[in-house]
């Protein structure tokens, strides 16, 4: 039997990069999946290229109420939910006394107040299957320092998840967290970055960055039964980096 066999999972930013990722082998292992992002072009299309069991809803996951709507489209398409991956996050390279208030804010809305959200409005959902599986993705940067803003909201991540975990664990409901390190995602090797990223890598113990890939099995493990004793946990994946 596929790993995700009957199993209906939410992935939130989904249309591109490491969410991509997750939601494709997520689909190869059996599971049904909603895909959610601001992207509704590539959102679209993508989940059309995946086929009958994943559908795609526009999603701005600092919206309560987009969060009940996404939770009501899974239900009726689907049926209750059983995984949530929290994937969607922005970034934001500026010193601190750069940062505006309303800069600030937008990063804590959209990495951290998601999470909560989220978190928050699937339990309910979870419970009628008998419990879930929540993987929120955080970062090396919610181990150790990075940007001002997404270190904040990323510690906040694992943070959360382990709150959470506390919380959801009478309704069979785990919670744990992911922190990926240095990613081959399009954002990080474009054109202009690329050369700066692999003189970094040269840094990093295992001398590369990782493949999407390698963090979307580590999600897969959570997301499944194989991980049934894990919760309020954290995983990490960055080659060594944190562990120097």
């Amino acid at each position: 039997m596929k790993r995700l066999e009957g199993k209906v999972a939410i992935i939130t930013g989904s249309a591109q990069g490491m969410g991509a990722a997750h939601a494709k082998l997520f689909i190869e292992n059996g599971a049904k999946v909603i895909l959610t992002d601001l992207n509704e072009v590539k959102g679209k299309a993508f989940a059309a290229e995946l086929g009958e069991n994943a559908i795609f809803v526009k999603q701005n996951v600092a919206s309560e109420e987009d969060w009940a709507t996404v939770i009501a489209k899974a239900e009726e398409t689907f049926g209750p939910v059983n995984v949530l991956v929290n994937n969607a996050g922005i970034t934001m390279a500026k010193n601190m006394l750069d940062v505006t208030v309303e800069e600030y804010r937008r990063i804590v809305e959209i990495n951290q107040v998601s999470v909560f959200l989220g978190m928050k409005t699937v339990a309910a959902s979870m419970m009628k299957t008998g419990g879930g599986s929540i993987v929120n993705i955080s970062s090396m940067n919610g181990l150790v320092a990075g940007a001002i803003g997404y270190t904040d909201t990323k510690f906040a991540v694992r943070g959360m998840s382990k709150a959470a975990a506390i919380n959801l664990a009478p309704m069979g409901i785990r919670v744990n967290s992911v922190h990926p390190g240095v990613i081959a995602t399009p954002m990080v090797v474009q054109e202009d970055t690329k050369a700066a990223v692999e003189s970094f890598s040269q840094h990093i113990p295992l001398k590369r960055v990782a493949q999407p890939e390698e963090v979307s099995n580590m999600v897969l493990f959570l997301a499944s039964d194989e991980s049934s004793y894990s919760t309020g946990s954290e995983f990490v994946i960055d080659g060594g980096l944190t562990a120097q």
